[in-house]
């Protein structure tokens, strides 16, 4: 099983969320994202906009949307 990231660079973490079917919305202090789902509800999801995200809070940012540990190693490996 691979490792959860301790330290996650931000264009990495992008990218991922991106594969995940997130896009970009606005960009500043904080980055939000956002996901149309097929049943026409949005998840948001908002995290900061530092160089590296560390993995305590890559963890809540997937507990607030949803989406799964697993999910998201999947996406993060075809990330490069």
């Amino acid at each position: 099983m691979t490792k959860f990231p301790v330290d996650a660079p931000i264009n990495k973490v992008i990218k991922t969320f991106e594969i995940l079917g997130f896009r970009l919305v606005r960009e500043g202090n904080h980055i939000a994202m956002v996901r149309e789902n097929p049943d026409g509800t949005r998840t948001p999801l908002t995290m900061p906009n530092h160089r590296r995200i560390k993995g305590s809070t890559l963890r809540t940012i997937l507990s607030q949307s949803g989406i799964s540990r697993e999910e998201f190693l999947r996406a993060y490996q075809k990330v490069r």
